[in-house]
């Protein structure tokens, strides 16, 4: 599809995948937004064209309308393209999922969230501030924090994962496109309810 059309349905759904562009970035821990939103891009047959301040793509799920983003202004200005996207094609709030990094969650642990504090992270801090709210759903991806407590945070999230977790990370953005997948199906609460209380089995 034409990411040019703007002929989408108001019950759109919008996942938005939080990183940096560039090469330099493309397999840090704070990329594992763009890492998910390739996969589903992938999973759809569906291309990413640059518009809005992103790589966007457009495809349908369940009988529903989807677009897939990954903003292109950095981290820091994600709010900028998330902003953009919603404004042009008028999507509720309820149905913007923004997926991310979290520091403050295991390795591979996966967690729906919504109407909360931006937590430390700055992507998520200008979403709030250009949207003017908080009350949009989020899945956070944890990526743990640094062994070392010498290594500042802002160095830990640009760095690669480590080779124990390269071995599991196609599972985890598996996973994790399941569960953005059952938030287009079924919504944040069912979403909430079936992947948060998963353990990283599975189970």
């Amino acid at each position: 599809m034409n990411a040019g059309d703007g002929d989408f349905s108001s019950d759109c759904v919008l996942i938005v995948g939080l990183g940096n562009p560039g090469y330099r970035y493309q397999l840090t821990r704070h990329n594992i937004g763009f890492m998910i939103v390739d996969a589903l891009a992938r999973h759809f047959e569906a291309r990413l064209n640059e518009q809005f301040k992103s790589q966007i793509a457009k495809a349908k799920h369940d009988g529903r309308d989807v677009i897939l983003a990954k903003p292109q202004t950095y981290m820091n200005l994600s709010g900028e393209a998330v902003q953009a996207i919603t404004s042009y094609y008028k999507i509720s709030l309820d149905n913007l999922l923004v997926i991310h990094d979290d520091i403050d969650q295991p390795f591979g642990q996966l967690r729906f969230q919504r109407n909360r504090g931006a937590g430390g992270h700055n992507g998520i801090r200008d979403i709030h501030e250009k949207l003017g709210t908080p009350d949009y759903a989020r899945l956070k991806i944890g990526v743990g924090r640094p062994t070392n407590p010498h290594i500042p945070i802002e160095d830990y999230v640009l760095q690669n994962f480590a080779k124990d977790e390269e071995g599991q990370l196609s599972e985890v953005i598996q996973e994790a496109g399941e569960a953005a997948l059952t938030f287009i199906e079924s919504g944040f609460q069912r979403a909430q309810n079936e992947f948060n209380n998963r353990s990283r089995d599975g189970a």
